[in-house]
Formats: C-alpha cells, structure tokens, sequence
C-alpha cells in the first residue's frame, strides 16, 4: 500500500510539473468577470486586480471606442501601437485575452523586434501590405517570414521575438489578438541599449561583437 501511495504521489507530482509549463496563457477565472478597479475598499483582489462587485457592473467596464481612428506614425520608427488591454476595458480582467491595433507609415513602418512574455499573438492586416517573422529558439534561431496582404492572419507564437515591417507604398493598418490581458512587451533594442541603469557597454560589445564606442553610441541614441 505504501508502495502504492509513493507511486501515485510521484506520479501526481509529475504531472502537476508538466501542467504548470504546458499552461502559458492567463489562469481560468473562477467567476463571470472581474471588472479591475483601483479602489481596494469593498473589493476583491484576484489576478494583480481589485475587483469591482459584479452587480456594479455596467456595460462600459466591457466597452472601448476608437480602435478604426487612423494613428499618427510620424515617429523614429514609423509605426504607432494603440492597446485595448485591462488598462483600456477593466472588464477584461481574468478572461485572457486582449487586442492592440497597430499603423504602419509608408514605405517602411516598422514594428521593431519585440517579444510578449505572456501570450501568443495572431495578427490580421486590415489595410496594405506587410513583412512579418519570428525567430526559433535557441539553438536554430530559424527565421520563419511571409508577406502579407489584407485578410491574411499570420501568429507570432508566445516568447518569441517577432516584427512586422511595411513594405508597401501606403498606409498599412494591422489589428492583433493577444493570450493575455496584459501580454507585456519587450522591445529587444530598447530593452538592451536604452535599460535604466545602462548596461556596462563592455557586456554589450563583446555579445554584439561591437566596437566599444559603437556600444556606447547606440546606447546614446536610445
């Protein structure tokens, strides 16, 4: 019996581990919803939010307007992302899943190389025409592209690094579903070049097999 016993934790223990990194995306409510609110009196805390009483809630904590205006890319990068997350609809918390609507300048608008640590990403362009790709992980770090027309979906799956680049004479508008309701984002040469405090630029010359003062520069310019 004991025997038994040991078999069936171990094997209970196993599979517990192997559920924990199967699951990536956000945990299963537990209710209906779980409007997030700032306020912590008469509230619930479940998922990094205060819940509002659900029989407070009304259809604007489910609502957001303004996704079809057209976004300013006029910036270093030529490309202007627009949330829609539980910051945008408190209603969306605890249901795993959000949306952003990106714009793409002419001619080269670029969503730079970026990652979700927390969800998978299937985008639909809208408007124009778009070079998209992700990167493998290690050790292949295979680079997997396609060009993409209006109607075409393409997923970037979770943690990986992936862009999406314009490569039309117009405007290109995409829209994109994420895993989570707060899928965070990591732009890579943000992140590296432009961390608070600076990276040692020593660290950074010899990863990138950079110059030192080339380090140093690209730091400067982030």
């Amino acid at each position: 019996m004991e025997t038994f016993r040991f078999r069936f934790l171990r094997a209970l223990f196993v599979f517990a581990l192997a559920s924990s990194s199967v699951f990536a995306s956000d945990p299963s409510p537990l209710q209906d919803f779980c409007v997030a609110i700032n306020d912590p009196n008469d509230a619930v805390f479940v998922n990094g939010k205060f819940c509002k009483d659900p029989k407070l809630a009304t259809a604007d904590d489910f609502f957001f307007s303004g996704l079809n205006i057209c976004k300013n890319t006029t910036n270093p990068v030529g490309s202007t992302v627009t949330p829609v997350n539980v910051v945008q609809i408190p209603g969306l918390n605890t249901l795993g899943i959000s949306l952003v609507r990106i714009d793409y300048a002419p001619n080269g608008g670029l969503n730079p190389p970026h990652t979700h640590p927390r969800a998978t990403e299937i985008l639909v362009v809208m408007e124009g025409t778009l070079y998209v790709g992700f990167i493998t992980s290690n050790p292949d770090n295979r680079l997997i592209t396609k060009v993409l027309n209006q109607g075409d979906v393409f997923v970037f799956p979770v943690g990986l690094v992936h862009f999406q680049f314009n490569v039309g004479k117009c405007n290109a508008v995409a829209i994109a579903a994420m895993s989570s309701q707060n899928p965070g984002v990591i732009a890579l040469a943000n992140a590296v070049f432009g961390s608070n405090p600076s990276i040692n630029p020593d660290v950074l010359s010899k990863a990138f097999k950079l110059d030192r003062n080339m380090a140093k520069n690209l730091q400067s310019n982030f």
